[in-house]
């Protein structure tokens, strides 16, 4: 069974490959995660003029890169020219804005999981979005993310595919029924309490959360029941969070 998190089982997400230790959204990053054995990828999608599906989290180029200006107001190859890497240390020069289709091709273990953040609300950037990683073979091992209720909903309600949304008072137009469209819900650090996780079990929603980067966090992860915990620095959970030779899941105490 491929949806196998649980409390007792707690899969280690990379945020935006292993942004804490790399540039974030680039290929070496996300190498680094798939070389840890992290259980999955957390990465945002806009889709350029012409079409293509890029992986940056801001809307604009500049805190990342040496461009400037709306990501989505630039085309594929216009992107391409950018450094994405040179902001995070001058050694990371040459790093670029990857496009899905190149993460996708690097994910060989059919157990990997992908979270795919929708920073691009348009209709058209997540139908092209699902098509492409159903084409990839990736079919019911991602799920949808956004802080817009109409994109979850949509997702669910047309495509089928697993959400995952975050408590309502960070989502735009959230409505009465945007909860019952989500498969998880993303926790923050700072709202995370074992109340809300059980309150979100009891709803039939798996409770997540982001970032836990210490071991203090991690453990307050842990001691909060949740099944999933998506990181920006992996080491401290993996330390916490050990795998046995059968995949069985072990939490160190110290």
């Amino acid at each position: 069974m491929f949806w196998n998190q649980s409390k007792e089982n707690i899969w280690i997400v990379g945020h935006r490959g292993v942004r804490a230790h790399l540039p974030e959204n680039t290929m070496i990053s996300f190498q680094k995660a798939i070389d840890l054995g992290l259980n999955g990828i957390e990465t945002d999608i806009h889709m350029t003029t012409d079409g293509q599906l890029v992986l940056h989290h801001d809307d604009t180029l500049e805190r990342t890169t040496n461009g400037a200006g709306q990501i989505e107001s630039y085309s594929y190859e216009e992107l391409r020219l950018l450094d994405a890497g040179v902001k995070f240390g001058e050694e990371y020069a040459g790093e670029y804005i990857p496009r899905l289709e190149e993460l996708l091709e690097r994910i060989t273990d059919p157990s990997f999981f992908l979270n795919i953040e929708m920073k691009d609300y348009r209709p058209e950037a997540l139908e092209k979005t699902i098509q492409t990683l159903d084409r990839y073979g990736f079919a019911d091992r991602y799920v949808i993310a956004c802080f817009h209720a109409d994109v979850t909903t949509l997702a669910h309600e047309k495509y089928g595919v697993k959400t995952q949304g975050f408590p309502l008072h960070m989502v735009k137009q959230a409505k009465e029924d945007t909860e019952s469209h989500y498969y998880a819900s993303g926790i923050w650090m700072k709202d995370l309490n074992g109340e809300l996780v059980e309150e979100y079990r009891k709803k039939g929603i798996d409770p997540w959360c982001w970032c836990p980067d210490t071991k203090e966090e991690v453990r307050e992860a842990i001691a909060a029941g949740v099944s999933l915990m998506t990181v920006n620095d992996p080491y401290p959970a993996l330390e916490l969070i050990r795998t046995d030779e059968k995949g069985g899941k072990t939490y160190a105490k110290d």
